[in-house]
């Protein structure tokens, strides 16, 4: 009942993941990220314990395959778990589990990896790693492209719900953590409105956090 992409931008170093699913709030449960180390999507049966983990070890110095070498060894019903990791040298990994739900697919390549359950078709992944090999441009507009194409793909089965996405970069929070967590529209235009709203905004937030003399005005009404 979910699809998803961790991915790494070859020209800035940003992690990224983005997420849908015909479930409610589905990024709260299924993205991790942290700037330096990686991006993981944990999902189908989601356990969390599993992208928290997974980042504590791509931070320490594992390999995308190490980290998902070890939570598959040591994390609880590795049959049922589908996890997706890319780490700070852009390699990438994939757990899917045999008891992963419907038709469940994944693909990846350097720099990107996408997965899915409850599937349309076993295409999915594959038709989501292309396009994010064909995009430019920020991470955040590729991820959307990415998820666009998923849809266009087929997608889940059935309709979907919610959607999310992550960025990370240089500072030790998201810079952008966006989420549809419930909607009978489409989840992933919703975000995708709302990170053209976010985008032009992302670095006056960081640059108030670091530094707020310099930040630019907020732009709101008493701030004149």
């Amino acid at each position: 009942m979910t699809f998803s992409i961790v991915a790494r931008c070859g020209r800035t170093g940003m992690f990224g993941v983005a997420v849908s699913s015909s479930s409610p709030a589905v990024a709260a449960r299924c993205a991790y990220a942290q700037a330096g180390a990686g991006a993981i999507a944990s999902q189908n049966v989601t356990d969390p314990t599993l992208g928290l983990r997974g980042l504590e070890l791509l931070a320490r110095g594992a390999s995308a395959a190490e980290a998902i070498a070890i939570l598959k060894r040591t994390g609880a019903y590795p049959e049922y778990r589908q996890v997706l990791a890319v780490d700070a040298a852009g390699a990438t990994a994939i757990h899917s589990g045999p008891k992963a739900l419907g038709i469940w697919a994944e693909a990846r390549a350097d720099n990107v990896a996408c997965g899915g359950n409850m599937l349309a078709h076993d295409g999915v992944p594959q038709a989501m790693v292309e396009a994010f090999l064909a995009s430019e441009g920020h991470l955040g507009d590729r991820l959307i492209a990415t998820m666009r194409a998923a849809l266009t793909a087929g997608g889940e089965a059935g309709p979907v719900h919610s959607a999310g996405m992550k960025l990370v970069r240089e500072v030790a929070w998201p810079v952008a953590d966006l989420r549809c967590d419930w909607t009978d529209d489409c989840p992933i235009e919703q975000l995708a409105a709302l990170w053209q709203l976010y985008k032009p905004q992302l670095d006056a937030y960081v640059t108030r956090a670091i530094n707020p003399s310099d930040a630019p005005s907020y732009g709101v009404p008493g701030d004149e």
